[in-house]
């Protein structure tokens, strides 16, 4: 009789150890789940972006386009880099439209094609981070 209430005290323990385990394990991870997805706010955004100037040149197609453009970091140091590069990044902005025609660049697709096409070229040159975005602000084709 005395094993018996022994062993049923035990297993109720266990339980009990086991089931406190689970929900601190459901609660830390819908913690870390929230905490990860929290989105920067405005102000964090523009302490790590960079503006480009506008920037005026010749298409392929021999319109001509202006152009302006806010670049988008994963951090502050990565803005004073890019900032550093800007002679690099406005190069890269120019033989990437150089390439390109009025027609290429006419609706959404052609400027999202246009921002990633820039995105991944900064990539490629960063060492302090990365470009998260390229947002235009500004531009005219004539």
């Amino acid at each position: 009789m005395k094993n018996n209430k022994l062993l049923t005290v035990m297993l109720i323990i266990l339980v009990s150890i086991t089931l406190i385990g689970v929900v601190l394990f459901v609660v830390l991870t819908q913690l870390n789940k929230q905490s990860a997805t929290l989105e920067p706010s405005i102000d964090d955004i523009l302490e790590c972006s960079v503006d480009v100037p506008e920037i005026t040149t010749n298409l392929a197609d021999g319109k001509f386009i202006r152009i302006e453009l806010k670049i988008q970091t994963d951090s502050k140091n990565a803005a004073k880099e890019l900032e550093k590069r800007n002679f690099q990044t406005n190069n890269i902005i120019i033989e990437e439209l150089s390439e390109l025609t009025e027609e290429n660049l006419k609706g959404k697709e052609g400027k999202i094609l246009l921002e990633s096409t820039i995105k991944a070229r900064l990539n490629e040159l960063m060492q302090e981070g990365e470009v998260q975005q390229v947002y235009i602000t500004s531009y005219i084709i004539q």
